[in-house]
């Protein structure tokens, strides 16, 4: 359901930025396309105008007669379509001397002044634009002068008209073939832009979906780890237990049969065994705290660490006492089922691991229960040493 409301959401705004879009660009566009299309008629006409002008002035020059000079292209000009551009005569006046509408001769042109002049003077198709903007009369006949060409020696003027009413339609076609375009984009955008969003999405989520699966398989081997060590103590807590048991059963029923043991009786055999059996099974080292000797029982150590050379042995409360031993001899003579070389720095005891933490690639930390809560690091090389050691 998630899903697909951020599916809904991001193509409604993607739907919502390409109208606005659209509807500020597809104004400018319109209004560039009419003005350029403006442009090229007013040039056309006001050449066609200039054009005409030049043949009359050139047939009265020759001594042609003025009157027959109109005549002839009043006929010309007669029945020629006047809804887009056509051309007229005027006198001084503004009256229509030659016109393609025969019952339009005689009347005043009422022509803008205004429009005249810009594109007299500026060539500004804007000014036109807006006129055809601005009217939407349903009169079909209504036209502007857009320019004048004067005829020599006469008080004639060669009119370049435009139908505004016939303009106005051509625009609203343009306008309405712009928007039809921009609806198609739209469309097409943003089926497209969902199409899009929608493989990302399922591939973006496939690559979660992966990552969360390995994650949790990673949690659960880790907490198997776990669970594996707290057996593991577990298991030899009961096995110190019974082992304390024994040797209390073995000291009672020595001390009810009096059996007394001299060095004497000893062969020298007997006394390597012995020596033999004492150093494997070593209760105790002895350490240092400034000029104390300071007898430490294995069992109460929490881990030992070498630093600046010196070796240190920590016990459960958390007090450090110091060794002359190395690391690698204070390792010779611990249970190896019981201590762990964890790295260079650290051996550490499997009674003193409070947590089993993933860290980093492969590597694992070691919080201990000790009360100086030590972190140790073990690399992605002893990982499997150590996992191997927790399952002995």
């Amino acid at each position: 359901m998630r899903k697909d409301s951020l599916y809904l959401f991001t193509v409604l705004a993607i739907t919502f930025v390409f109208v606005l879009i659209s509807v500020f660009g597809a104004q400018y566009f319109i209004k560039a396309s009419a003005n350029q299309l403006i442009e090229v008629q007013v040039e056309t006409s006001k050449r066609e105008a200039n054009e005409i002008a030049s043949i009359i002035n050139f047939h009265l020059e020759n001594n042609a007669e003025k009157e027959e000079v109109l005549k002839n292209l009043q006929e010309t000009i007669l029945g020629t379509d006047t809804n887009a551009w056509f051309i007229s005569v005027l006198d001084w006046s503004g009256k229509k001397i030659c016109h393609p509408n025969k019952t339009k001769l005689g009347e005043i042109e009422n022509s803008n002044a205004d429009l005249l002049e810009s594109l007299k003077e500026k060539n500004n198709s804007e000014d036109l634009y807006d006129i055809v903007g601005a009217h939407k009369s349903s009169n079909e006949n209504y036209a502007e002068v857009i320019h004048t060409a004067a005829i020599k020696s006469t008080d004639l003027l060669v009119a370049a008209n435009v139908n505004v009413s016939s303009i106005d339609k051509q625009l609203q076609q343009l306008e309405r073939n712009f928007y039809l375009i921009f609806l198609i984009m739209g469309v097409l955008v943003i089926v497209l832009s969902s199409v899009a969003v929608r493989i990302i999405g399922s591939r973006y989520e496939k690559q979660l979906e992966l990552k969360y699966t390995s994650l949790e398989s990673e949690v659960i081997n880790l907490s198997k780890l776990n669970t594996d060590l707290v057996k593991y103590k577990e298991k030899k807590e009961k096995e110190i237990v019974q082992e304390r048991k024994k040797v209390e059963e073995k000291i009672k029923k020595i001390q009810e049969e009096k059996v007394e043991v001299t060095v004497a009786d000893i062969t020298e055999e007997a006394k390597e065994k012995l020596n033999e059996s004492s150093e494997v099974g070593r209760k105790r080292i002895l350490t240092y705290m400034r000029n104390e000797l300071v007898p430490v029982l294995i069992s109460e150590i929490a881990y030992v660490y070498t630093e600046n050379t010196i070796t240190y042995v920590v016990n459960f409360e958390g007090k450090k006492s110091t060794s002359n031993s190395s690391l690698d001899d204070m390792y010779s003579n611990f249970d190896s089922t019981l201590f762990f070389r964890a790295n260079r720095q650290y051996i550490i005891s499997i009674s003193a691991i409070d947590k089993i933490i993933k860290y980093g690639k492969s590597q694992l930390k070691i919080v201990l229960n000790s009360k100086v809560s030590e972190e140790i690091i073990i690399s992605k090389n002893k990982a499997a040493e150590f996992k191997q050691w927790l399952n002995m």
